[in-house]
């Protein structure tokens, strides 16, 4: 194992700190920011002349790490070398603190309750070896009563998960008339239902059934056999927002539709609305103080690939916190370049969006912003002016996580 220093300090940069972007030197020491312009004092010093240094990424919701588990619809890797390859993407996009959305589906196949199990599992048993902080979020599709004890055994582990509420049950059998941005509460007694039996919805459902190595008429009979379970779901919801609010973590609602849907997670603790489908539930989000989250891709490319909100015009309206990587890493630095170079907000305020507000409203206020006292995550970037910034260190708690060379 290398060794790394107990002080070290960083010289030449721009410091990206709350106020901008600003000339100064940086002390670490013992994992921690000791302070800016500090004397060296026999620490060693890494010459940042030329790049930026600013506070690493916080990624409130990830998913990308299946496409490592799974690199094809119905082909799987061994589960260490994925999520080892998963914690390097994570280091070299300058992410130091990573929630898995671990999805715990009744599905079979990828997005399983065992093999939810078998990624918790895996992360606590690589954690010596991993280099960033790799923690889950609890990804619940409500119709899933099995994940029960899972997220039980989650809640008592040594690095806290989030929980964020799922239906995509509902969306899934949600009748076609109905726009998916426009798709009522889900408990509505007038929700919109397709025909289950019509070969319209069987091939619609014929990429889940890959996903979940069922054939797409097996798929369907399951999905109606979940369905049957709709009258019990308020109440299975209500128990697990119970063991949330004990554990005193983070909650999320998933593709928010209404400002019904909204109110009812509020309600029950969920003050984290993660990519509301349209603006309406967004601003019930805003005028409630509930964090709102959007995806960096988004941003990154410019609208949604849903037809949903695109994210510059919520963050341009007041209407997004926080952009996580959703379905792809590099987004994230993507989409600050991107929103930068259009001037939808100054740097400071960008950055929030990766780093100090995901952070925030994930409970984790040691981390996020470059101030003394805070953990000593950060990233140095070759940012040249109009380009694309490339990661050239990761720190995470003092640890180089991640170095590249020019």
């Amino acid at each position: 194992m290398t060794h790394t220093p107990s002080a070290i300090v960083f010289e030449g940069a721009q410091v990206l700190l709350s106020g901008g972007l600003t000339s100064c030197s940086l002390r670490i020491e013992d994992g921690r920011i000791s302070g800016l312009d500090l004397a060296r004092d026999g620490a060693t010093v890494i010459d940042a002349t030329g790049m930026i240094l600013a506070p690493a990424l916080v990624d409130i919701h990830g998913d990308a790490f299946e496409r490592q588990i799974m690199p094809r619809p119905g082909v799987p890797f061994p589960l260490d070398a994925a999520l080892l390859e998963t914690d390097r993407q994570l280091a070299a996009n300058g992410i130091a603190t990573a929630f898995h959305a671990l999805t715990l589906s009744w599905e079979p196949g990828l997005r399983s309750v065992e093999m939810g199990q078998a990624v918790v599992d895996g992360l606590a048993a690589l954690a010596p070896r991993l280099t960033v902080e790799n923690r889950v979020q609890l990804r619940w599709e409500t119709f899933c009563f099995e994940a029960i004890p899972l997220i039980e055994a989650a809640l008592a582990g040594p690095l806290a998960p989030s929980i964020a509420f799922n239906d995509h049950t509902s969306m899934a059998l949600l009748h076609p008339a109905t726009a998916l941005q426009d798709r009522p509460f889900d408990f509505d007694p007038a929700f919109p239902v397709v025909d289950l039996d019509s070969p319209a919805f069987e091939t619609k459902m014929h990429e889940r059934a890959k996903r979940s190595g069922l054939t797409p008429s097996v798929y369907v009979d399951l999905i109606r056999q979940i369905w049957s379970r709709r009258p019990q779901v308020p109440a299975t919801i209500a128990k697990v927002a119970t063991m949330g609010r004990a554990a005193g973590i983070p909650m999320l609602s998933h593709d928010d539709t209404q400002t019904e849907t909204r109110t009812y997670y509020r309600s029950i603790g969920a003050r984290i609305s993660e990519f509301p489908m349209n603006q309406p539930t967004a601003r019930a989000a805003r005028d409630a103080g509930d964090w709102i989250v959007f995806g960096a891709p988004n941003a990154a490319r410019g609208g949604s690939h849903l037809g949903s909100p695109g994210a510059a015009d919520m963050i341009r309206a007041g209407l997004c916190d926080i952009l996580a990587s959703d379905y792809y890493y590099p987004a994230m630095l993507s989409a600050v370049t991107r929103l930068l170079a259009d001037g939808v907000a100054p740097l400071p305020a960008l950055w929030a969006l990766v780093a100090e507000n995901p952070a925030a409203a994930s409970m984790l206020t040691d981390r996020g912003r470059i101030a003394p006292g805070l953990r000593a995550d950060l990233v140095l970037l070759d940012w040249p002016e109009g380009g694309l910034p490339a990661v050239r260190q990761t720190w995470v708690g003092g640890r180089p996580a991640y170095r590249a060379q020019a």
